[in-house]
This record gives C-alpha cells, structure tokens and sequence, in this order.
C-alpha cells in the first residue's frame, strides 16, 4: 500500500468527476477500481511465483511471448509511461506550490513548466550525486502524502458529523447534466487507475521477496482494500466541503479543500502536497533509471545506459535520459490529456501480461505453481480490460492512438538495434562506449572482458 498510495490521489479526483458526470457514479469508480486492481494483482502473484524473476510485467512477457513483445513493454515505458508518470506529478508539484500565490486564477503556463522543469533537473542532479541522499529524500519526503491524506480526511469526516454532506446524498450524488457515455466512464477509469498505479510494484521485486507464496497474497489481501478505503474516503471528504463545479474549477483540489475549512491553517495542505509529490518525483526517478539499467543489461537498451558513475556508482546514462525524456513531455501536453495517455498504454501492458498467463496455463498447464487463481479472475480482469481500451480509444482516438503508435515504433529499432547483430564496431566505440563514457565519466558495473567489445547480442528467449 505504501508504493500505490501517492500523489495519484491530489491529481485524479478531478478527471475521475469530470468524466463520470456526478458524484455517486465517480464514488462507484473509485471502489470499482480498487476491485479491478485486486484482480489484476491476483494474477500477478501467480505470475511472480510462476516466473521468479525480478522485473515485473517486462520479464514475464519476455519469458512467455519473446524478446519483441518484452522489448515493446520496455520501449514503452522508457519513453511514454515512466517520463509521463514524471511529467504529470512535477505539474502537480508545481500547481501545488504556485497555486496560493494565484488564488484567483490558474498559474501561468510558463511558471508550471518553469518550476517543474527545475524540480525534475535538481532531483536528477540528486539521483546521479549519491543513491544515499536519494534515498533519504524519499523516505523524509513520504510522511507529506500520509500526513494530507489523513488530514483531508479527518476534517471530512468532521463535516459530516456536522451535517454538510449535501452533494453526497442519493438524490443529489446521481444528478448528471447530461447521460454518460460508457467511452466517458472508460475515461473515468483511466484516471482513476493513475491514482492505483504501484499495485504490481511487488512482482518487480519477487526475487527479494521472502516466502512469496505466502507474502504476495498476504499483500494484496492487505493493501487494496485499504487503498480503496481511503481513496474513496479521501473524496467523499472532498465533497463534504466542495460542490463538484468547485472540485471541477479547483486546479489544486487539495489546497481549494484547505482553504475552505482549515482556514489559518490552510498553508498545511499545499505543503503537505508538495512534499508528497516531490517525493514522488524522487522514486520515479530512482526506479526508472534502474529500468532503463536493467533493459541495457539484457542487450534491449543502449549498453552505455548500464554503466555507472565510476566513483558515486549512480546510473548516469540512464537517469539523463529519463530527465530529458521527461522535460520534452513536459513542455507539450496538459495534466490530464496526460493522464489518459499514460493510463491507457499502462492498462495495455497489464492486459498484455495477463493474456500471458492465459497463454501459459494453455500451452504448459503441469506447470508448477505454487499460486494458482481461478480462472474466472484472469477472463474476468481481461473482458473489462477489452472494454475500457476499446472504449478509451473510441473517446479519445488522438491521445490513446498516438501512445500505440509510439509503442508499435519500437519494431523497426528491435530489429535494428537488438537483431541485427554484425553492426560496425566503430559505432559502438566512437558513439555509445568512448563518447559516452567520457562525458559521464561512466563504466561497467563490474569487469567483464565480453564488455570491451561492442556488445550486440541478445540473450534469446524465445
């Protein structure tokens, strides 16, 4: 639960309402989520002890599928799901810092990127100085989220014992200015997923797991639901203070909620955000560097993305490139649209994964498995998978179509840059190995002498 509960909370609230059409229908996908979540982490334990191999969704569908559909997760993430993952929490940082000094208004469009872009570039500048330093930021920096969460929903809970619980009675909660659509309530689904994002955070850690048979279970029995309780208590709290047309016109919930009733003590709640998601900025960072680190490792990524600094041992090549990446999204799409974006292509990963275990159950059923779900929670989460990316994409065929062609553009660089395998050897030295090093000052992680050769290979798995 420590890992899904976020800053996902402070950012979703809003598209998840607008989208639904009232409050009732938006509570309905708060808990539905929650649901949708437990079966997919289900089938996630069974995979983790099916395939006990660290890496998660990527190494699961290189075991079953190969090394193209692995390498697509992989492209996929580096360039679409983790840099806007960044991108969507540093505009929340930033909106949640500007925003009491422009009460009145939205904060200006350059100040949010401005501002976003120099937290991104001093939490890298962290992450390449000292893993020590990274470290203690996220751990100082995680009591922010816990704190204004708890906050926000003791005062809620206060105003409802007073009686101010107006726009969540049935009458008025299920209001809808006009029908929705089931491609809008899709959408409501997509928001809501980027708030539960983390729950498959375990499975990239199986191997350190100890007793995975029992602890992963035990884990998702445990966090879900107590994830889904308080996200959906965190809303009602909000609607125990705020009208939906002023959740709807609020650009910062959090600190429009602390406004309202917390009065001189209102300067809490945009703090306590603050340290929320910059912490949140923090270990995005830390495990998406070690993403691209470990893609490189395995010949599906730029060898030079595996190399370390040669004193700090920080993964240089790789934090860059998830800065970099990360401030080109930043500086060309809106907070939500981004949100879609990247909850649509992480949804089409976690299907991806689950169809794997069907295809596994068919092709090696004597299979050892020490987990083994009924067979109804994977059909189950793949029916309402099916439907929300159909529906998705028929609501918003711009931004969910783009993130399938950005994904589907790693074919030609697989069999270019990992098949193809008797590329010049000056290529690697002069543009990957030398160039690079150099201005990272960066090498191996440990002495191999296959290393000082240009490294083409692919460990098949086919």
């Amino acid at each position: 639960w420590w890992n899904i509960i976020g800053s996902g909370i402070f950012i979703s609230p809003k598209g998840v309402l607008e989208h639904a059409g009232s409050v009732g229908l938006s509570l309905i996908v708060w808990v539905c989520g929650g649901g949708i979540c437990a079966l997919g982490s289900l089938c996630y334990a069974e995979l983790g002890v099916t395939i006990p191999k660290s890496g998660g969704d990527y190494s699961y569908v290189t075991e079953i599928f190969g090394g193209l559909v692995g390498f697509l997760l992989l492209w996929s993430a580096v360039l679409i799901m983790y840099p806007t993952t960044l991108a969507v929490i540093a505009l929340t940082f930033s909106n949640y810092v500007l925003q009491p000094a422009f009460q009145n208004c939205l904060p200006p469009f350059i100040a949010t990127r401005l501002l976003a872009t120099i937290c991104i570039l001093f939490l890298t500048w962290v992450n390449c100085s000292s893993v020590r330093w990274a470290t203690r930021i996220q751990d100082v920096f995680t009591v922010g989220k816990l704190l204004a969460l708890v906050l926000i929903i003791v005062v809620g809970l206060i105003q409802i014992s007073r009686g101010h619980y107006d726009a969540l009675r049935p009458s008025v909660a299920f209001e809808f200015s006009e029908d929705p659509s089931v491609g809008q309530i899709a959408l409501a689904f997509l928001q809501a997923s980027f708030a539960y994002s983390g729950w498959n955070f375990l499975n990239y850690v199986t191997e350190e797991v100890v007793e995975p048979r029992k602890n992963l279970p035990r884990a998702i029995y445990v966090s879900i639901p107590l994830v889904t309780l308080v996200y959906t208590m965190t809303n009602i709290a909000y609607f125990s203070s705020m009208t939906p047309e002023e959740l709807l016109a609020s650009n910062a919930v959090a600190v429009t909620f602390g406004e309202k009733l917390l009065g001189m003590f209102s300067w809490v709640m945009p703090i306590s955000v603050a340290l929320s998601t910059f912490g949140g900025i923090n270990g995005y960072l830390f495990t998406s560097s070690r993403l691209c680190f470990s893609g490189a490792r395995e010949g599906h990524l730029p060898y030079l993305l595996a190399m370390i600094h040669l004193k700090n041992c920080t993964p240089i090549p790789a934090l860059l490139l998830c800065c970099i990446a990360t401030i080109v999204i930043l500086c060309i799409g809106e907070t939500h649209n981004l949100i879609n974006y990247v909850s649509f292509i992480n949804y089409l990963s976690y299907g991806v994964t689950i169809a794997g275990l069907l295809y596994l159950r068919k092709k090696r059923p004597n299979l050892a498995r020490p987990i083994k779900v009924n067979m109804l929670v994977p059909i189950t989460y793949m029916i309402f998978w099916a439907v929300l990316l159909g529906f998705s994409l028929y609501s918003e065929p711009v931004v969910c179509g783009l993130g399938m062609v950005i994904m589907l553009t790693g074919v030609p660089v697989y069999f270019v840059g990992v098949q193809w395998k008797e590329k010049p050897k000056w290529v690697y030295r002069l543009l990957v190995t030398y160039m690079g090093q150099k201005l990272c000052y960066v090498v191996f992680p440990q002495e191999d002498t296959s290393e000082t050769e240009p490294l083409t290979a692919f460990k098949a798995t086919d």
